[in-house]
């Protein structure tokens, strides 16, 4: 009875939203509210009901595309679908075929596969017919090609999610488990939309609490919410949990009693979650304690916690995002000095978790140097779809592009592979694979605090399905879904969103500048921060400018860090002539008079790029000015208005940073380049003590 008053209750929560005005809460979900004419039910659900064919015909049933027919869901090994003699055996778990077929002497759309590629064909197809495609001779199948694709939520238990810039966390610990909030359904339908199959729902830096019977409770319930959309739950474990929560004397994984602790509370969490995904660990990294922390090492901790969620079919994914409490040679090498001794030490159901760059979610880093480098272990990368270094939730960045960028990067290893084979695990044969995405979702009307953010959240699905696709692609087909099909307001929206990463680069972190933001809060210019505690903690350590030159020489007359990238790929990064200018700060220190490619000087082309990001951006509003008319109001005036705080805050990042670097070299801007509105202490002035994301 509970589960015919959920559906009710979905039914009646789709009718009220459809109601709502136009303030982004369907996401690319938009379905029109069912004609008169549309009054049959039109789908047929064959063989056993379960939930996650029941969620699957709710969604046809709630979209209900005009013109589309009856839509059968079966599975792959029903009578009726064996005798088609259709193509399932290469399906898998996951995958779905959706296709216009004949059953019974009955023209229907076919949706198969097991009970979890229906679910994700029923979206398929409905994801097919709102891009434009006709309602007949229809024929998809897809297979994802990476196992686990997953969110890795920065939610605190206290509602602040951490560099979180779309209100507060999603989940309210306070009343769960007796209450469940509507939206977590409408979370997880909109997480199957695009296949992702796992969530974390608290933050990498992890409270012990979150393993409390209290808190296991009200996860459960979350997970009982997810599980007919296909999402397992995972946790952050705190490493120390053992001393905090057991009152043992120590947390070393080569205690017995520790292994035996985390063996029982393992036991414990999936008695109340059967289906529990396992844990995720931020070790000896920013004060987060760790295996290093009794002398052992990473694969040590990481094989102590395998071993107690194994009997389970559990995994444990151990995070690569660790640096020292030294003054290192170079922040950017340790993860790869630290994992990569440890290639094949880790247990089968162990994976590595390494960050798309080696420093931290920089608008552009060239890609980790640990993918490629560890072939007996399963590597899998994580994305920021929340914007902590690209503008935070107002400013336009699309970061499809710079997944893509990152999936598509050529190793130099084993024939050229790319980093996409070793992520769904194809070059090294890996059972596991897995990519995660720092979630940018809060609680916000919209989900994410703007329209355009949402397009993160889902490119990120579409890659994770498919690290393949192309970012065009995948900005055309969130567009017609989010705003419609009208040809001229579609190529308006691609071109800003294709525009959008790069500006945010030009004006933030140009030709391989990374890591320039102020202190804390990462928000806005800081270049000239150079009096914190730890040195790799200041953007001075990473830029390296002086009055002869700017960068950072990883080099051998330096860090040496294109040693850890294939010999074919070192020796192009060892040569600025040859390393992609995109990334030529990042690995050398030049003359600020350095001829550029174009003939152009060092100095003349980095502000070139600065002038253009500004200029873009003001391109940006201009397209969106032209669109007024063919978008509803609401989503159109808060975009403008972000537009123009982008705009306002992009000049902000080119005048402040030219402003310093000019204290430095004495250089005059190129012909035709403005000068700073201000002077550099106006610049150093500002302050910002309250920023989202950041519990005062």
């Amino acid at each position: 009875m509970r589960t015919g008053r959920w559906y009710l209750g979905l039914s009646l929560l789709a009718c009220a939203t459809a109601a709502q005005a136009e303030d982004g809460y369907r996401l690319w979900m938009r379905y029109a509210p069912a004609t008169a004419s549309q009054t049959a039910d039109p789908v047929t659900v064959r063989g056993e009901q379960t939930p996650m064919l029941a969620a699957a015909a709710a969604e046809l049933r709630r979209a209900n595309p005009a013109g589309l027919g009856p839509v059968m869901l079966a599975r792959a090994t029903d009578p009726a679908v064996a005798a088609l003699r259709l193509p399932v055996a290469t399906l898998g778990d996951e995958g779905y075929l959706v296709r216009s077929v004949t059953i019974d002497g009955r023209p229907v759309t076919l949706v198969t596969g097991t009970d979890r590629g229906i679910l994700y064909g029923s979206f398929a197809l409905l994801r097919h017919l709102a891009t434009g495609a006709a309602p007949t001779r229809i024929d998809l199948t897809s297979r994802p090609r990476v196992a686990l694709r997953m969110l890795n939520h920065w939610d605190n238990l206290d509602g602040v999610v951490e560099r979180g810039y779309a209100g507060r966390s999603l989940w309210d610990w306070w009343t769960l488990p007796d209450y469940r909030d509507p939206r977590y359904t409408d979370y997880a339908r909109a997480n199957a939309s695009l296949g992702i199959n796992g969530t974390v729902l608290n933050n990498v830096n992890a409270k012990v609490e979150s393993l409390t019977p209290r808190y296991i409770a009200k996860a459960a319930e979350l997970a009982n919410i997810f599980r007919p959309y296909g999402i397992k739950v995972y946790l952050s474990a705190r490493f120390s949990a053992p001393v905090e929560l057991g009152g043992l004397k120590t947390a070393n994984p080569k205690d017995p009693a520790v292994a035996t602790w985390w063996a029982a509370k393992s036991d414990e969490i999936y008695r109340a979650i059967p289906d529990f995904g396992g844990f995720l660990v931020k070790a000896n990294s920013e004060g987060q304690p760790g295996p290093r922390d009794y002398g052992a090492s990473h694969a040590d901790g990481a094989n102590m916690l395998a071993a107690a969620v194994r009997p389970h079919g559990g995994i444990v994914l151990w995070r690569a995002f660790v640096y020292a409490d030294t003054d290192p040679n170079d922040r950017a090498k340790q993860a790869y000095d630290e994992f990569k001794p440890l290639d094949g030490q880790f247990a089968k159901n162990v994976i590595v978790q390494v960050k798309n760059g080696a420093l931290d979610f920089q608008p552009r880093e060239p890609f980790h140097p640990l993918f490629g480098a560890m072939p007996r272990t399963p590597i899998a990368p994580e994305f920021q779809i929340t914007k902590e270094y690209l503008g935070f939730a107002t400013h336009l960045a699309y970061l499809a592009p710079l997944f893509s960028e990152t999936l598509d990067a050529d190793t130099h290893t084993r024939g050229h592979a790319r980093v996409r084979q070793v992520v769904d695990g194809s070059l090294d044969k890996h059972r596991l694979s897995a990519i995660a995405g720092v979630a940018n979702i809060g609680d916000s009307r919209d989900w994410t605090g703007s329209s355009f953010n949402q397009a993160n959240w889902y490119a990120y699905g579409r890659l994770a399905w498919d690290p393949s696709l192309t970012p065009q692609a995948i900005a055309r087909e969130w567009a017609m879904q989010t705003f419609g099909t009208d040809p001229k307001l579609l190529d308006t929206v691609v071109a800003m969103m294709m525009a959008s990463r790069e500006a945010v680069v030009d004006y933030t972190g140009p030709l391989g500048l990374a890591h320039l933001m102020a202190t804390g809060h990462h928000y806005g210019p800081g270049p000239w921060v150079a009096d914190l505690q730890r040195p790799e903690w200041n953007p001075v350590y990473y830029h390296r400018a002086d009055a002869a030159g700017i960068g950072f020489d990883r080099t051998k007359t330096g860090s040496n860090a294109v040693a850890q990238y294939a010999p074919g790929l070192a020796k192009l990064y060892a040569d600025p002539k040859t390393t992609p200018e995109t990334e030529l700060l990042w690995f050398h220190h030049l003359p600020w008079t350095y001829r550029m490619a174009s003939g152009a000087t060092l100095w003349d082309t980095l502000v070139q790029h600065y002038d253009r990001g500004v200029a873009t951006v003001d391109t940006l509003r201009t397209q969106w000015q032209q669109a007024k008319p063919l978008v509803d109001a609401e989503r159109w005036q808060k975009t403008d208005e972000f537009l123009a705080v982008q705009a306002r805050e992009a000049r902000w990042w080119r005048d402040a940073s030219l402003s310093y670097w000019m204290s430095l070299n004495k250089l005059p801007l190129p012909a035709g380049s403005p000068p700073p509105a201000h002077d550099l202490a106006w610049y150093k002035a500002q302050t910002f003590p309250y920023p989202p994301g950041n519990p005062q």
